[in-house]
């Protein structure tokens, strides 16, 4: 019964996430679910980037949390549009969290949403929001273990961020191994290893995104 149960909530979960891929795709907005450990530096990324490219870019921020609004706010000061959720003890956002935020926004006005997802190294992974495609940020500071320990969130990402790596001094952490273990499981994956404090290695990320976002505008007939 367990078993039938979660089955039935991940199929639900797909077809609400199929119609906001579809709403997505019709305004030309590239979808970005960014995932991680809480900690690893996913809304000091999400400030950087938007300093970076919100003279560029048409730029809205989803942030989804247990509690708080903190990081909202910390968004909200830099001037774009932003809807928290607070999932009220969930560990992931889920397709229907989306969908009652997209009145929120002008999606016709819109080229790129983040959607920052709870600090999780496993829900997040399972359940699609309509997202073009999953990001995942690893600190360092977590060790070189995770790719073995949490295959999923790496299988499913399209982009691995290492960040953090100002502190490589200072922590037993091989980026030799990170890297290794990722592709072992995704050899797809692309991984950009830079510093959300120092700056280092952002360019390539920002890059990144200019270039996806200008391919998801170019199929969209606007």
């Amino acid at each position: 019964m367990k078993i039938t149960v979660v089955r039935d909530i991940l199929e639900a979960n797909e077809r609400i996430a199929r119609q906001n891929k579809d709403l997505f795709d019709g305004s030309g907005t590239l979808v970005i679910n960014l995932m991680s450990s809480p900690g690893a530096g996913k809304t000091t990324l999400l400030e950087r980037t938007i300093d970076a490219l919100k003279d560029e870019l048409k730029m809205g921020v989803i942030e989804g949390d247990i509690q708080s609004s903190e990081d909202a706010e910390r968004i909200a000061k830099k001037g774009i549009p932003v809807v928290q959720i607070n999932t009220g003890g969930a560990c992931h956002l889920d397709g229907n969290m989306i969908r009652d935020t997209l009145k929120e926004f002008d999606l016709e006005g819109l080229e790129l949403l983040i959607v920052e997802n709870v600090g999780n190294l496993v829900c997040p992974a399972e359940f699609k929001l309509g997202e073009d495609c999953k990001v995942m940020i690893l600190s360092v500071t977590e060790g070189d273990d995770k790719p073995s320990k949490y295959p999923l969130m790496f299988r499913e990402s399209e982009v691995l961020l290492v960040n953090k790596v100002d502190l490589l001094p200072y922590v037993d952490t091989s980026l030799e191994r990170i890297t290794r273990e990722s592709l072992k499981i995704n050899p797809a994956l692309s991984i950009f290893e830079l510093s959300c404090k120092t700056g280092q290695g952002m360019e390539s990320w920002y890059q990144w995104l200019r270039e996806k976002t200008r391919a998801k505008l170019g199929d969209v007939d606007l």
